[in-house]
């Protein structure tokens, strides 16, 4: 199972992004976990995730948030911009297997 923390700017819409990405996930078979948080709540999972997703609008936070998470091995990735407007969830998974191979 993957662990994957996205984020957002205060966890609202990536709450929304994240439950599609789960019922896509489900519906093609696939077992992740996926939790949706504000940026400010990186630290306090960054243990526990295999993958950070960050929503488009938070680009500009990209270095800070990748300096978090290399000492922890996890791989920080933005996720594509019409996926996130359009909160789709296949989008998603679809990307996180062009980046991963597996997931």
């Amino acid at each position: 199972m993957k662990n994957i923390l996205l984020v957002c700017g205060t966890g609202a819409s990536s709450g929304f992004m994240a439950k599609n990405i789960r019922q896509a996930a489900k519906t093609r078979g696939y077992n992740i976990s996926i939790k949706a948080r504000g940026d400010a709540e990186v630290e306090d999972y960054i243990e526990e995730i295999d993958v950070l997703l960050v929503g488009p609008h938070l680009r500009y936070m990209l270095q800070d948030l990748e300096e978090i998470a290399d000492p922890y091995d996890v791989p920080v990735r933005i996720i594509p911009e019409e996926a996130y407007g359009s909160l789709d969830g296949n989008a998603v998974i679809d990307f996180l297997l062009s980046e991963f191979k597996e997931i």
